[in-house]
């Protein structure tokens, strides 16, 4: 039985005793072995349906879910990616992105990715561990790096890719009531997705769908 969302504090002590509890204390095998079958995908609420990608060849990327730790509560920073990217122009976004040659790890390329997008400096950033390896409809195999944020930071967006930067409370995001199931039409089909509105921000796809299982792996675990 889940866990009730009101028993939880939202803090950052919490959030360490459940990553620790709950999370992959590293990066999940299909993260690697881009392979194996990504446990997380753009169609997880589509399984009935035709897949709307091919799993054959994904990219690796990785993405910052990064939660600041404010005294009222842990708070997530999303970011507004700009309306001139060729990809997914204007929707709201983890800072995040491909993993390069250069990186030594998903963890080292969710912090880089990070700090080029929103200049957040990785020394305020405690990785915390990973949640499941997610596919994205665009052939991307994501890797979340969840990660306290300390207090003191100083961001600058980059002009070219970030609209804005943001945070959303966790206790929203982490309410069941506030994961809406919509729906549109795609190749002939009626395919069903996440959406999390927090006031002007509309939170939805793959931004959405790790949300939810960062839900479903952390505060609605049972205890």
């Amino acid at each position: 039985m889940a866990t009730d969302t009101q028993d939880f504090t939202y803090s950052s002590d919490e959030l360490r005793r459940l990553a620790r509890a709950r999370l992959h204390a590293r990066p999940p095998g299909e993260g690697l072995d881009v392979s194996l079958p990504a446990r997380r995908s753009d169609d997880d609420l589509n399984r009935h349906l035709p897949p709307t990608f091919d799993q054959s060849d994904p990219r690796p990327a990785a993405v910052l879910v990064g939660l600041v730790d404010h005294v009222e509560g842990l708070e997530l920073l999303l970011t507004q990616r700009t309306m001139d990217l060729p990809s997914h122009p204007g929707q709201v976004a983890f800072p995040g992105g491909k993993i390069d040659s250069g990186d030594a790890d998903a963890e080292a390329a969710a912090l880089r990715e990070a700090r080029e997008e929103t200049g957040l400096d990785p020394a305020f950033v405690e990785p915390l561990g990973f949640l499941d390896a997610y596919q994205t409809r665009t052939g991307f195999r994501i890797v979340p790096v969840v990660a306290l944020i300390h207090p003191g930071f100083t961001l600058i967006p980059h002009a070219g890719e970030v609209d804005a930067v943001f945070e959303v409370p966790l206790s929203f995001l982490m309410d069941p009531a506030n994961h809406v199931q919509e729906s549109r039409e795609w190749q002939g089909f009626t395919r069903h997705f996440y959406a999390m509105p927090y006031g002007e921000r509309y939170i939805w796809g793959a931004t959405a769908g790790m949300i939810r299982n960062l839900y479903e792996t952390l505060y609605a675990a049972t205890s």
